[in-house]
């Protein structure tokens, strides 16, 4: 080996000690051509740049194809219950602030079953990256219709094509109180789903994302085939998602404030072409546990430890 590439190395193990190794846990067990494996890398690669210790980091989920990503995440995790992983994770932000916290949902988890979570999490602002994976379709439960599904789709549920138009989560988000960042990417696009991520995983507040993808057995169509022939505009704006070159094959920049919450709204309001990047960004709000925090002292470990055996105690036999 040579004295330049043994430098190299070397120089590059003092910044990067940690491998995409130290993240990889089990073999992920989704289907070939699903999305959900390139979340996994990418948060695997986002999580190598920043040299993140594993054992700082807690990964929450609810039920579905994505909501198997702690599984596979060498860090520590919590497979919930359907629709619940966004209250999940603001117990974990309230009892353990230092811990980087991490949610993986699918749409209809989220946005479904998990609605009423969802929204009042954006509300709360608490400080975890929120990761939505939309395939327009329950994967795991066998093809049903969730809400993002076009209309018409023909499912388990939906025998004669479901009535209703899709809803748009981005435009939910950004008129709810409170939200401080909100972005969307997609699975065919590595290199800005990389960039998303990396972005989000700097903002302190809730950094929802939401990620499209195609499943490639219930929905192999959705998003023009995995992006074939979709629709797309990127928005370029100062301190955003940087928009590489070879993007603009896909389809054209267009220049946005992502401060601007009026600015963001009208992107928002759009599906067609629909829009990719960071629409708006509020790095002023407070993230709710600060704000718990700073109005009650907390205890330190062996007190609290103290008043949880007290508390056991009351209903130990």
């Amino acid at each position: 080996m040579s004295t330049i590439i043994q430098d190299c190395l070397e120089e590059t193990c003092a910044i990067n000690p940690h491998s995409i190794e130290d993240y990889q846990s089990e073999v992920p067990r989704w289907c070939k051509g699903c999305g959900d494996h390139g979340v996994l890398a990418s948060l695997q690669r986002v999580m190598r740049k920043n040299n993140v210790d594993p054992e700082n980091v807690v990964t929450v989920s609810g039920i579905g194809c994505s909501s198997r990503l702690p599984h596979y995440l060498r860090t520590y995790g919590f497979h919930g219950i359907h629709g619940r992983a966004l209250p999940i994770a603001t117990g974990v932000r309230l009892a353990r602030p230092e811990m980087k916290t991490i949610v993986t949902m699918g749409d209809g988890d989220c946005f479904s079953i998990g609605g009423n979570h969802w929204l009042h999490a954006i509300r709360y602002n608490i400080n975890a990256l929120v990761l939505v994976l939309d395939n327009e379709i329950y994967a795991l439960t066998k093809m049903q219709v969730s809400p993002t599904s076009p209309a018409g789709t023909r499912s388990n549920t939906t025998p004669r094509g479901t009535y209703l138009q899709p809803m748009n989560p981005i435009g939910i988000v950004v008129g709810m109180t409170n939200v401080s960042f909100v972005a969307q990417t997609a699975t065919w696009l590595p290199a800005h789903l990389d960039e998303t991520i990396e972005r989000a995983w700097s903002h302190n507040g809730l950094s929802f994302v939401r990620i499209l993808q195609r499943c490639p057995v219930f929905m192999p169509k959705a998003y023009g085939e995995g992006g074939l022939n979709f629709p797309l505009v990127f928005l370029d704006n100062e301190d955003g998602i940087p928009i590489n070159p070879a993007l603009l094959k896909r389809g054209p920049a267009e220049a946005h404030n992502q401060r601007d919450i009026n600015e963001a709204l009208k992107v928002a309001a759009r599906v067609d072409p629909a829009p990719m990047g960071l629409i708006y960004h509020n790095p002023d709000l407070p993230a709710y546990e600060d704000i718990r925090h700073s109005r009650a002292k907390r205890p330190d470990h062996e007190t609290f430890l103290d008043r949880l055996d007290k508390v056991m105690d009351r209903y130990a036999v």
